[in-house]
């Protein structure tokens, strides 16, 4: 008998039980079960549990849906707000440099790990570290209710600066420089009329939820063609839409 299921690996469903078993647990203690999940990992990982190819798309596929939702929370000019761009800057300038200076203060009693560290690498240890967690911010801020508020939406935009800053670190250490075709890309700013249009046509149900998706899949896979991080694609093809009063969609009709 031929299945689907039989596809996925039997250790997958174990691990996903596991997960929620921890979130549970969390959130009996008032917590969001995000942590609980986040305990679940890190421990089943120390433990060596390896997850098949089914749960790796899930949880890139929970990414990509994750971040096309921040990206309908978030505006274009909330971006350019000296609050926005200025914290931004300002902790992960003042982080890296205190991360660094430790780093060589450590190096200097020569202790395990750092004995050999240099002002370079210790300048990308704490840069490295500067970043914080999009995906566990965003799904606490979600937990609180404060997405929407002045506070909520600063913080995401904070957030969205960092994971720039980071893809473009990244394109540049690796040398991975995305492609001509880019530049194509501007066109995506008019084209917003054109969800705009189908978006008055799907109506308040299902079609709205298959529509959501079907833009985060399709502005990851167009990002990662022209050699930009398919996360930034889905996190783009969100903010398209921000401009927009999604609440009057999901209204029962």
């Amino acid at each position: 008998m031929d299945s689907q299921l039989l596809a996925i690996n039997y250790s997958d469903p174990i691990w996903i039980a596991i997960a929620f078993l921890f979130g549970w647990l969390v959130r009996l203690v008032g917590l969001p079960p995000l942590l609980g999940f986040l305990v679940a990992g890190f421990t089943l990982s120390a433990l060596g549990a390896e997850g098949g190819g089914f749960l790796d798309a899930m949880a890139d596929l929970g990414i990509t849906l994750l971040l096309f939702s921040i990206g309908l929370k978030l505006k274009l000019k909330s971006l350019i707000q000296p609050e926005v761009w200025g914290v931004a800057t300002l902790h992960m300038v003042s982080t890296t440099a205190l991360i660094a200076t430790m780093g060589l203060l450590l190096a200097l009693i020569n202790l395990p790990l750092l004995a050999d560290l240099n002002i370079q690498t210790a300048l990308i240890v704490g840069f490295a570290l500067s970043f914080s967690s999009t995906v566990f911010a965003v799904k606490i801020l979600d937990e609180l209710g404060a997405t929407s508020s002045r506070h909520g939406s600063t913080a995401i935009g904070v957030l969205v600066i960092q994971d720039i800053i980071a893809v473009a670190f990244i394109a540049i250490s690796i040398g991975k420089i995305p492609s001509i075709w880019a530049l194509v890309l501007i066109a995506l700013i008019p084209l917003r009329f054109v969800f705009y249009k189908i978006l008055e046509q799907v109506g308040h149900n299902e079609l709205l939820v298959l529509f959501g998706i079907t833009l985060a899949l399709i502005g990851a896979d167009i990002f990662e063609l022209v050699g930009i991080k398919g996360d930034v694609g889905a996190l783009i093809f969100g903010m398209l839409l921000a401009n927009l009063n999604l609440r009057n969609w999901l209204k029962p009709c």
